[in-house]
Order: C-alpha cells, then sequence, then structure tokens
C-alpha cells in the first residue's frame, strides 16, 4: 500500500475536503483526488463519498481509517527508531505549543535548542492545548507543550515544568478595582470575558465559582489571552489571566483565601518511540527552573 496514497486518505477524512487536504499535503485538488482513486482502485472499494461539496467516508472507508493510522504511526516509529540507533540529534522535531506559551515561555529555550541541535529541524505549530493533546493522542505531532489537563490519561503522559498562578484582572478605573476588599460574588454580578468553554483554564475557573455556587456573568469569550488582556484594559469585562501577564493596563484583585492556578509543561504519547530531538528537547525543558 503506497504511502502517499495512505497520507492523502488520512488528510481528506479529516478534514472532509480534497481542497483543504490538499493545502495540509502541499497539493493541488486534483493530485490529492489521483491519489484517492488510486488507493480505491488497490482496495477494489470506494472509500468517500461526494455529494457536492460534501464529503464522508463510506462503510469501508470507516474501516480504513484506524487502520492508516496505525499503519502510519508503525512507520513513523520504525523511523524514528531507526535514526535513533545512529545516536545522532537530527531529523524532524514536530512540536505543538500554544499561542501563549509559544510567545511568553518558550522562544529562550528554543534559541538553546537550535544552538545546540542544529540538526534539527522544528516543525512548531502553534494551536489551542486541548487540540495539541489531541494532536499528540493521533501521532500527529509527537511533543506538545501545553496548559496541562487537570487529569491525563493513558497513553498520553504529562510533565509538569511551570506552576502558572492565575489573578482576577480588570482595568484601573473598573469599579471592582476601587473596592478594598473583593469577593467571588462580587466579580459573578460583573461583565466577563473569558477563554472559550472547551479550554482547561475555562474549567479551572468555573470550578471555582462553582465550588460557591456561583455562575460568572461570562459576556464574551475568545482563546487568545492577549485578546483577553486588550479587552479587560479598555474595560469591558473582568477576566482569569496569568500573573506574568500583569502591568500598568491590567490589575490583579485581591481574593481573601482565594488561590487559582494552572500547570504547565509537556505531553507525550506513551505508545510512540520518541526521536533524539524530541528526548533532547524534553530534557532541556526539565531543566527549567522549578520543573517537576
Amino acid at each position: 500500500m503506497d504511502l502517499a496514497n495512505l497520507n492523502a486518505f488520512i488528510a481528506v477524512a479529516e478534514a472532509r475536503s480534497f481542497s483543504v487536504a490538499g493545502e495540509r499535503l502541499f497539493l493541488t485538488q486534483p493530485a490529492v483526488s489521483k491519489r484517492i482513486a488510486a488507493l480505491e482502485q488497490q482496495l477494489d472499494t470506494r472509500l468517500f463519498d461526494r455529494i457536492g461539496r460534501d464529503v464522508s467516508l463510506t462503510e469501508a472507508g470507516l474501516a480504513l481509517l484506524p487502520r492508516a493510522y496505525r499503519i502510519r504511526h508503525e512507520l513513523d516509529d520504525t523511523r524514528r527508531a531507526l535514526t535513533n540507533l545512529s545516536g545522532q540529534t537530527s531529523g524532524r522535531l514536530s512540536l505543538a505549543t500554544s499561542h501563549h506559551i509559544g510567545l511568553h515561555r518558550l522562544p529562550p529555550l528554543l534559541r538553546a535548542f537550535t544552538q545546540q541541535f542544529p540538526q534539527v529541524a522544528l516543525d512548531i505549530q502553534f494551536m489551542d492545548s486541548e487540540v495539541a493533546y489531541d494532536e499528540v493522542l493521533h501521532g500527529r505531532v509527537e511533543l506538545a507543550v501545553i496548559t496541562l489537563a487537570p487529569q491525563t490519561h493513558l497513553p498520553i503522559a504529562a510533565t509538569q515544568i511551570w506552576d502558572d498562578p492565575l489573578d482576577f484582572v480588570v482595568a484601573p478605573e473598573h469599579p471592582l478595582a476601587k473596592l478594598r476588599e473583593v469577593s467571588l460574588k462580587d466579580i459573578s454580578n460583573h461583565p466577563a470575558v473569558f477563554p472559550g468553554e472547551n479550554t482547561f483554564t475555562h474549567h479551572i475557573a468555573r470550578r471555582l465559582f462553582a465550588a460557591e455556587g456561583l455562575t460568572p456573568n461570562v459576556a464574551m469569550s475568545t482563546n487568545y489571552l492577549e485578546t483577553i488582556k486588550m479587552m479587560v484594559s479598555i474595560g469591558l469585562a473582568w477576566s482569569v489571566l496569568p500573573r506574568t501577564m500583569l502591568d500598568e493596563q491590567v490589575v490583579g484583585l485581591q481574593l481573601e483565601n482565594i488561590r487559582i492556578d494552572r500547570q504547565l509543561g509537556y505531553i507525550v504519547h506513551t505508545e510512540r518511540t520518541l526521536s533524539n530531538a524530541a528526548k533532547a528537547f524534553m530534557a532541556l525543558l526539565e531543566r527549567e527552573p522549578g520543573a517537576g
């Protein structure tokens, strides 16, 4: 079975679009269609139903997809295992990270890594932490540096690197900023801008309010912390942000006996062979102050 055709099949199955799959593979849409046709001819079965612009897997396609993943993962593992035998740290390292971590935590580490291992080609993909978790789970990236889930289940293994304290924040002129003592009930009476409901940070904050029988007044949501900070700074709402983002634009509220934080670190798939490059990057992360 031709690997290029199999990769095209996986790309179309995930994107449910021949054109989007072509963009991911840096191929034209006709080239993707040709590869799918070749695979269907080889297997003597139709893999996709095409009705207008809608693309869906046939029963045969649904049966092939998990097997296609396994074949690709086995080949990737074999390639990494053979490369590792040389003892060299080279090749490609596919790394996923969130925008916030990529902007505020990783630059010095990436600089040190590229200087120490110039033979490694870094493939850095920016995405939400929750999406990165799924990318590692399905073997599409080898390593992800993200906001860790409150609980991680096998086959994913998580290693904490940084503790990331969070603060309730408002603009300096916000009514809450003028109160000497602030409670969760006070905060819940004002509009909030939150990370999206699918994010780990959102769930951490929600659980804090739920424990007091309260519901925050979430008026807006976005997954980009820099955008949240901007909306808070102009007085539109309060939010929860990493303490490292506080400056003259946003101020933290003091809540007695309230502590909220999240853990940042990396995740890997325990059943995949890690490349020497991934192991080297993990070792660099674990030398960070406070790691573990």
